[in-house]
C-alpha cells in the first residue's frame, strides 16, 4: 500500500509542477502587453528590431523617420505621433505620423 501512495503522490507532484509551468509560460513580463510597434518614428540608429530591407535589428535604420523602422511605444501611443503637437513626446516633422505598419516613406536608397 505504501508503494502505491508514493507513486500516487508522484504523480500529484508531477501534475501540479506541470500546471504551475503552463500557466507561467501564458503570461506576459510585466509592460509587454502595453507596448506596441510604432513605425517611422524612430531617429536614425535608435530604431528597436526589424528595421526590413538594408538593416538587420535595434540601432540599424540609417535614416531620420525612417517608415520601415519601429520602435516598441506604450500602447494606443502611436498613432498620436505627428498629430498632438501641444505634447513634445509627439511632435514629427513634416506631415509625418506614427503608424502600426510599416511605411513606404523614407526608406534608405537601394
Amino acid at each position: 500500500m505504501a508503494e502505491k501512495t508514493k507513486v500516487v503522490s508522484a504523480a500529484m507532484i508531477a501534475g501540479a509542477v506541470a500546471l504551475a509551468v503552463s500557466a507561467t509560460a501564458n503570461v506576459a513580463p510585466a509592460g509587454a502587453a502595453a507596448k506596441e510597434k510604432c513605425y517611422g518614428i524612430s531617429l536614425a540608429g535608435q530604431n528597436d528590431c526589424a528595421a526590413g530591407p538594408g538593416t538587420t535589428c535595434a540601432g540599424t535604420s540609417t535614416i531620420d523617420y525612417q517608415g520601415n523602422a519601429w520602435t516598441l511605444v506604450p500602447a494606443g501611443d502611436c498613432l498620436k505621433y505627428g498629430v498632438e503637437e501641444a505634447n513634445a513626446d509627439f511632435e514629427l516633422p513634416g506631415d509625418r505620423t506614427g503608424a502600426l505598419e510599416a511605411l513606404e516613406r523614407d526608406l534608405p536608397q537601394a
